[in-house]
Formats: C-alpha cells, sequence, structure tokens
C-alpha cells in the first residue's frame, strides 16, 4: 500500500524493495499511453520529473492497471492494479506491505523465462543432491557462491512481510540500512 501523494520514484524505489533489486537497470513506468521514470545516463529520457510527480494526479481508477518495466535486457514487465483505495491512516507510515506469496526474483537471473528455468534445476532434489556430493568431496567452501545460491531456491516459495515492512519502514524515514540489510539476505 503506497500513499497517493508518493512520488512516481518512491513507487519505483518501492517495487525495487519488494522485489529486493537494487536498482542497477534501467526501468519505466507505461502509464496512460506515456513513459515516464527516472532517467539515467544512457537510458531513456522522461519529460516529468519523477520525484515530483505524484501518482494521484494520474487519476487511477479502481482495477485499473500500468506497467513497470525493470532491466530492458532481461525483460522484467509487473503489471500493477488499482485493487483498492483505502482511507489513510494517520498511525501509519507508507509504503506498507500488506500481503504478498513467495521471494521476488533475482535480479540478475535472466529474466521470466530464465528464472523459470533456474526455478526448475535447482528443484529440491538438486540441491539435495548436489550439496551431499560437495560434502563428499569436501568442497563446500569452494562452491560458496552455488551454496549461497541454494539458500534463495530452497525460501523462493516464502515471503517475509515483516522483513519488507521494516524495509519500507526504513526507507520512509530516510534511512539507508534497508539497503545494507537487502545485501545480506
Amino acid at each position: 500500500m503506497i500513499h497517493k501523494d508518493a512520488s512516481l520514484a518512491d513507487l519505483h524505489d518501492t517495487l525495487q524493495i519488494l522485489f529486493g533489486w537494487f536498482d542497477t537497470y534501467l526501468h519505466q513506468f507505461k502509464i496512460h499511453g506515456k513513459r515516464h521514470g527516472i532517467s539515467k545516463p544512457g537510458g531513456p529520457w522522461f519529460s516529468d520529473d519523477p520525484y515530483e510527480t505524484q501518482l494521484r494526479s494520474f487519476n487511477l481508477r479502481l482495477k485499473e492497471k500500468f506497467v513497470y518495466e525493470y532491466n530492458f535486457f532481461d525483460q522484467w514487465e509487473v503489471e500493477i492494479r488499482i485493487e483498492k483505495v483505502l482511507p489513510v491512516d494517520s498511525k501509519k507510515r507508507y509504503p506498507i506491505c500488506i500481503e504478498g506469496r513467495r521471494s521476488g526474483p533475482p535480479e540478475d537471473c535472466g529474466g521470466p523465462w530464465a528464472f523459470m528455468t533456474l526455478r526448475d534445476k535447482y528443484s529440491l532434489w538438486y540441491i539435495e543432491s548436489r550439496f551431499l556430493e560437495m560434502i563428499a568431496k569436501s568442497e563446500l567452501k569452494q562452491h560458496f557462491e552455488e551454496v549461497h545460491a541454494f539458500k534463495y531456491w530452497l525460501t523462493v516459495d516464502k515471503f517475509d512481510r515483516q522483513r519488507i515492512n521494516r524495509w519500507l519502514m526504513q526507507y520512509s524515514q530516510g534511512n539507508d540500512d534497508w539497503m545494507y540489510e537487502m545485501e545480506d539476505v
């Protein structure tokens, strides 16, 4: 849930936190047939200031959709739909996550199709057999990155809403600690 006064830049940062991504690649929103985003060298130029453009300025209606594209090489496309408009609770800080499923895909996994291929590859059976093989050969240290990848694939179907909300709270307070915590996950 994001506040109606939030900017497009806030929405971009919120999506990066929700997916566990690090804003490494170019992005754009497509809203009402127009492209919006944060201009970066080598990327598209946007006429509107994403830090000043508030979400409410688009007058989005219930069930209306728009698209967030991230990493133009991997072609991540996230459809965003207005599910519900709730009254602002002055006791809460925004943005806040009220529901979610699964971990976000790794930022550099190659896009949606590559993610699905990797998901099939890293089955529980594969991880167990590969891990036991490394133990038998005393090769755990030599395969640190692969062992670290196992951690992600073993928890890909889990969603930690409390952790996401902690990061969103830190973001909303201007505290960059969420970035360092994300790196450790």
